[in-house]
């Protein structure tokens, strides 16, 4: 008796000194009524799993706290009397930062109990937008951590979306959808539209080469690919909906990271303990010399870039007049190439961009189903660029500044458990200063073909009503109005979605609407010269081009963690700018006959333009996904389409970016490694396959004639690169310590080094007509410390 007496003490003592070894954290958060944002108070959640259960109960202000939870992967539940069951999956909690869970609850018809949906997993890819019903997804910043280089880049973690490419230069991170120029997608932050936020980029461009949007600042956002709901205008593709964390009001804590493409640090923390305001912010410096350190060279000879920025979040909690937040992210990138003749470089060239926005956000609650939500911002992006012969002659000057004033207020109206009504408006004063020249050997002088500097206006206006007519059928009515005061042109769109559950894990979806875009004011204020060596801008009248979008969709969640979904579209695109017609001066006739705006990603276009072309987009997307379980995930995603369009001269052809078919694999193996099995080791990797863009062929009798590269504008777009494929791959290690967690991850794109094309065109040197390829094997090493 006395030995089992030892033995059970020696146990206990055992079992209690392993238990404190294992790491803890607190899991935070906050649940909210997913139609009105109100606080839901007294809502319970735990950690699924748990033995005996950890949980607890939100207080006042809907925020609730789960201490001591042990670090790893951790399903979350929420549930609340009269509201639908939401089930987080896959929690990473590690031992250096606290996790905090923004959870949305949907009302129940059924008001005395608590719903349960069976597949309400499915959340972990539903959009955060209650007004969204098709081509709508969210996504977090660990899934773009997690997924094989990524680079931490929420625009190419959206490039293995279904129906989503990369736009032909794997050294930028564009985004093109469905088929359509990347110049059609909308940035926002915070609920407002913001410029391009990225290094490297043209003018008129939404891409870069690197994203100055940090993962210590981001929380899970919103990414359309068709058919958006009637709060985003100027968007004609698609739309990336970000938002800012705010910082932890109860802490401080710091992250430090270090890699090929730059140092960053990020601090967070209260303001004063016991209060509930807070601050966080993001610093990162780089240059990419370090790639020539180790052997890897992706810049030219004699070339130097330099990127820096800068984001930050302060939030500012009030009893009674609401709450406030202070917000800005700016950076600037420079990059410099230095003629050498001996390589055949006789150009210096010189870029350098600069973007700064700065945003004042305030929501006020005027009741328990009422807010108004305000957003005052101001932006403003400066894009140089310029060419010497050996500093002997200037080639080509370019200097844009576009900067923005805007204000968003929305009012959110939630009736009942049916009937939500949102709407807004939104007012954007613009200011422009722009100014290009390029050297005209014939006539011996710089010619200037943009210079005016300005303002005007981009006014806008929604309303849309979410009505559940049943549990199973919800339907998302809306209007939008854009007018453009430049010229007084404005677009009215209706827009209509609809959901219909036809089982708990198996619905129907239908999407449906209207979308425009203005282009960037180089394109109206672009100048040519009449014959008299007067300037005019024949394009300032140009209307908005728009985009009519038919979406059907359907999704079924199957065993073991998987989900399909099936969606088809078809998209007709009108009142397109085309090049009108032939003028002294213009390029020749065949380019300007078969010449769209639908086949520009970014730069400036001069010459005569006019409405009159159309485009139109059709194609089956089809995604199966096994959300992450067990230490594996997999997303498969394929895509079959076309993408047209009708230039000047009235024949169809295939646009730049109809590459016909995409498929993309994603997945990766995770496991719980180390003393107590607390930290993770993960395997990731992706592989892309698709077509490619299509080119302008080179006429290479007239080349040879000519002695220069010549395009044969008879058959634009008749053909494409040879096929795009590539694999990724991403390793990552994840080690607790005590109050610290340390991030080793190498990622490389392009493991194989598959010289994938990227153009074609006549060498005059060779006589014979080559291709150009792009970014072959490309590795970042990176370290990340939080604590």
């Amino acid at each position: 008796m006395k030995k089992l007496i030892g033995l059970w003490a020696i146990t206990c003592y055992t079992v209690v000194q392993l238990h404190s070894q294992e790491l803890t954290q607190t899991i935070r958060g906050k649940i909210v009524d997913s139609q009105s944002e109100s606080p839901l108070i007294g809502a319970t959640v735990i950690v699924v799993g748990t033995d005996p259960i950890q949980g607890t109960v939100t207080d006042l202000d809907g925020e609730f706290s789960i201490p001591d939870v042990v670090v790893g992967r951790h399903d979350i539940r929420a549930t609340f009397v009269g509201y639908e069951e939401a089930n987080l999956p896959g929690i990473l909690v590690g031992s250096g930062k606290q996790p905090y869970l923004n959870i949305k609850l949907k009302e129940s018809f059924t008001q005395m109990e608590e719903v349960v949906i069976v597949a309400s997993e499915q959340s972990a890819g539903e959009p955060l937008n209650e007004l969204a019903t098709v081509s709508a997804l969210s996504f977090s910043v660990e899934q773009t951590s997690r997924y094989a280089a990524t680079f931490n880049d929420p625009a190419r973690a959206a490039q293995a979306f279904a129906g989503v490419s990369t736009g032909g230069d794997d050294i930028l991170n564009e985004i093109v959808i469905r088929g359509n120029s990347p110049k059609g997608l909308l940035w926002r932050i915070e609920g407002v539209e913001i410029p391009n936020p990225n290094h490297f980029s043209d003018v008129g461009s939404s891409a870069g080469g690197i994203s100055m949007l940090s993962n210590s600042m981001l929380a899970n956002s919103d990414f359309f690919t068709g058919a958006f709901p009637a709060e985003y205008g100027n968007a004609s593709s698609g739309v990336f909906d970000l938002y800012l964390r705010n910082g932890n009001n109860q802490k401080n804590e710091y992250a430090f990271q270090a890699g090929f493409l730059g140092l960053a640090a990020a601090v967070e923390g209260p303001f004063k303990q016991g209060g509930d305001a807070s601050y966080l912010a993001n610093y990162r410096y780089s240059t990419l010399a370090l790639f020539d350190d180790i052997g890897v060279k992706i810049t030219e000879e004699n070339e130097d870039i330099v990127f820096s920025d800068l984001s930050f979040k302060v939030n500012l909690p009030t009893r009674k007049a609401g709450v406030f937040s202070f917000w800005g992210l700016g950076g600037f990138s420079t990059d410099d190439i230095k003629a050498d003749p001996e390589v055949g470089a006789w150009l210096n060239e010189r870029s350098h961009n600069k973007l700064g926005i700065l945003g004042l956000n305030h929501t006020i609650y005027l009741n328990r189903d009422t807010y108004i939500e305000s957003t005052l911002t101001g932006s403003t992006r400066l894009t140089q660029y310029d060419e010497d012969s050996l500093k002997v002659r200037a080639e080509f000057e370019e200097e844009f500044t576009e900067s923005a004033l805007r204000f968003s207020t929305l009012l959110n109206q939630k009736f009942n458990s049916r009937n939500t009504l949102r709407s807004g408006f939104i007012i954007s004063h613009l200011d422009y200063d722009l100014l290009s020249r390029f050297y005209v050997r014939e006539l011996g002088r710089l010619v200037t073909d943009v210079n005016d500097s300005g303002n005007t206006q981009f006014l806008q206006a929604y309303s849309q009503w979410q009505f559940r007519a049943t549990e199973k059928l919800t339907m998302n009515t809306g209007l939008h109005y854009s007018l453009l005061a430049l010229n007084n042109n404005y677009s009215v769109e209706p827009r209509f979605g609809m959901k219909y559950q036809l089982r708990p894990n198996e619905a129907l979806s239908l999407g449906v609407g209207i979308h425009s875009r203005m282009e960037t004011p180089s394109i109206y204020l672009g100048a040519i010269d009449n014959g008299s060596g007067i300037l005019a801008q024949p394009n300032k009248d140009l209307e908005l081009m728009k985009a009519a979008h038919f979406v059907v969709g359907y999704e079924r969640s199957l065993a073991n963690n998987w989900r399909f979904k099936a969606e088809a579209y078809y998209q007709h695109l009108y009142d397109v700018p085309i090049l009108a017609g032939v003028n002294e001066g213009s390029p020749a006739e065949p380019f300007q006959a078969s010449f769209s705006l639908l086949n520009v990603s970014d730069g400036i276009v001069t010459g005569v333009l006019s409405n009159d072309g159309e485009g139109r987009n059709y194609g089956l997307e089809l995604t199966a996904e096994r959300n992450l379980r067990n230490g594996f995930y997999m997303v498969v995603t394929s895509s079959l389409f076309e993408s047209k369009y009708t230039p000047f001269d009235g024949k169809e052809r295939n646009t730049r970016f109809n590459a016909n078919y995409l498929f993309n694999v994603i997945s990766g193996k995770e496991w719980k490694v180390g003393k107590g099995r607390q930290n993770l080791f993960s395997v990731n990797w992706k592989f892309i396959l698709s077509g490619n863009n299509r080119y302008i062929p080179v006429d290479l009798t007239a080349s040879r004639q000519n002695g220069e590269n010549t395009l044969d504008f008879t058959r634009v777009y008749d053909e494409s690169l040879n096929d795009y494929w590539r694999i990724d791959l991403g390793v990552r290690y994840v080690r607790n310590k005590p109050k610290a967690t340390q991030i080793i991850a190498i990622n490389i794109q392009n493991l194989t080094g598959r010289a994938n094309e990227s153009a074609r065109f006549y060498d005059a040197f060779q006589g014979r007509i080559i291709s150009d390829t792009q970014l072959a094997l490309f590795p970042n090493l990176s370290y990340r410390i939080e604590f």
